[in-house]
């Protein structure tokens, strides 16, 4: 696998048969893979039954393990780097126009609108998902972000230039993404002028349980579904 580039791309659907009328993009998390978060695809495909489901190996070959992927290199934040938020951004700037231009490439393939195609991400895949999304020149159908954070919140206003609905849903004992950053980019996306919701699921960790499927079921049919 050549790094920076997409290499490996599973695609779920549509379930109606057909070309896709819609596409639900599944950004995972670090050091996992495409076919990790594409197993949400069952969970979804009978409510979206005309939208296809894909997911990518993220462009970096894991620093931590061989066997998985990431967006970008976590090891100077895990070592407790000071300039942790600055780390984020610059990992998250570098890696923005592959995941644009898969983001198009899709469009194009399926002669799609921007506002059919949906992100869902868990953990890194949600850093991504927020931060490319808010920054396209056309709205995306929405992003769904499960266990994650938004990257530079002071930063998005002078930024942003699309405004899709969010929907983010964290777990209240997450010992991996502190469960505080729900509210910061909530209170960050609410600021900018996003219509942004969000779910915390008690007693649940760095996962995605039914309730949080459920709530992502409903976003992802109102959005997709709300596409002119």
């Amino acid at each position: 696998m050549t790094d920076g580039q997409f290499t490996n791309i599973q695609m779920i659907g549509p379930k109606a048969g057909g070309a896709p009328e819609q596409v639900v993009l599944l950004l995972h998390g670090y050091g996992s893979n495409g076919a990790d978060l594409l197993g949400l695809a069952p969970y979804w495909a009978d409510a979206l039954p005309n939208a296809a489901f894909i997911g990518p190996d993220a462009p970096f070959v894991c620093e931590m393990s061989a066997m998985g992927y990431q967006w970008f290199s976590l090891r100077e934040i895990m070592a407790g780097a000071p300039l942790a938020d600055g780390l984020r951004r610059a990992g998250a700037d570098e890696v923005a126009p592959v995941l644009n231009a898969l983001i198009d490439d899709i469009s194009e393939r399926f002669n799609l609108p921007s506002n059919r195609l949906a992100l869902v991400g868990f953990s890194q895949g949600t850093m991504m998902a927020l931060h490319v999304a808010l920054r396209r020149p056309e709205p995306l159908a929405g992003v769904l972000g499960f266990s994650g954070m938004l990257i530079d919140p002071p930063s998005l206003a002078a930024e942003m230039t699309a405004k899709p609905p969010v929907l983010l849903v964290h777990g209240d004992a997450d010992p991996v993404v502190p469960y505080a950053s729900l509210a910061r980019a909530e209170s960050a996306l609410r600021a900018a002028g996003v219509a942004v919701d969000s779910l915390t699921c008690p007693r649940m960790g760095h996962s995605i349980d039914d309730a949080g499927l459920e709530a992502g079921t409903r976003f992802l049919q109102h959005c997709l579904s709300s596409a002119g």
